[in-house]
């Protein structure tokens, strides 16, 4: 059913100091640009997914609605939209599954600047059963264009989204047996919690419980993001040169890497940076 992460969206407050943001993190420029039906968007198209800002434009009950979410729960990461091959066979297995799908629509947005056309199907499950976390399925027509790098050292792709959840269980049975990803790892540590991985085209889900007291036990959120940089290194450097506060380079928890937390510019997004080293890649 699902063939990858097609993309996340994060919402901001304002898209020109997004698109900025993101511009300086990714070391690249936007793929696409388009306004209407209460929002401003600006997308980037990496080598594995897209990262969609969106922004309240006007005044109208979507743009209302972006506001209160953005007033309630501050700018970050919104929804995420996986790829499927067969938008009406995902549609027939969402609805076997009890996951309630909405009808599937067909969409088109026209970049303003170049005027290219891209179109789409889509559906979205239910909220209230995918635990809260909005969820939606996109079969696209043809392939977007990629975003050019504006400097060196970009990141490269996405390695993982995450998803934090405090009944483990339930998500993984969401995310594994009712969508269909494969779990690639199963493991707990008594510094981290409870870390799920699994895989999603050549990126991963990761689901993560870190038990905290009087937490939301029915409902999970998408809580970061973990980018791929050839040289994390000149990466950080390059952050670093822009005004953006990094970390110090680390070894990962998983072997074979070494990462960097960003701790700022990102629109309220956690986000790391990641490195593969050989050992990492032969795995």
């Amino acid at each position: 059913m699902i063939t990858g992460l097609d993309h996340v969206v994060v919402l901001v407050g304002d898209i020109a100091a997004g698109q900025a943001a993101y511009e300086t993190l990714l070391a690249r420029a936007p793929s696409w640009q388009n306004s209407g039906d209460g929002a401003d968007r600006v997308l980037f198209t990496l080598d594995n997914m897209a990262l969609e800002l969106m922004a309240p434009s006007g005044f109208s009950v979507a743009a209302d609605h972006i506001r209160n979410v953005i007033e309630t729960s501050g700018e970050g990461l919104a929804s995420i939209c996986f790829r499927v091959a067969d938008i009406a066979k995902t549609h027939r297995r969402l609805d076997r599954l009890a996951l309630k799908p909405d009808p599937i629509i067909e969409v088109e947005s026209r970049d303003s600047l170049s005027g290219a056309l891209s179109r789409w199907k889509r559906t979205r499950a239910a909220t209230e059963l995918t635990r809260g976390v909005r969820t939606f399925f996109l079969e696209l027509a043809g392939e977007r264009p990629r975003s050019a790098t504006t400097s060196a050292a970009p990141i490269t792709g996405l390695d993982h989204v995450v998803v934090s959840t405090e009944d483990p269980e339930r998500a993984a049975a969401l995310y594994g047996a009712r969508l269909g990803l494969d779990m690639a790892l199963d493991r707990s540590h008594q510094d981290w919690g409870q870390l799920m991985f699994f895989r999603c085209g050549d990126l991963m889900v990761e689901v993560v419980r870190r038990p905290v007291a009087g937490a939301d036990q029915a409902h999970d959120r998408l809580w970061g993001l973990s980018w791929r940089v050839a040289d994390i290194d000149a990466t950080r450097a390059r952050l670093s040169a822009d005004g953006i506060d990094v970390s110090e380079v680390r070894i990962g928890r998983k072997p074979g890497t070494r990462v960097v937390t960003v701790r700022g510019g990102t629109c309220g997004v956690q986000t790391l940076l990641l490195e593969r080293t050989a050992r990492g890649e032969r795995g």
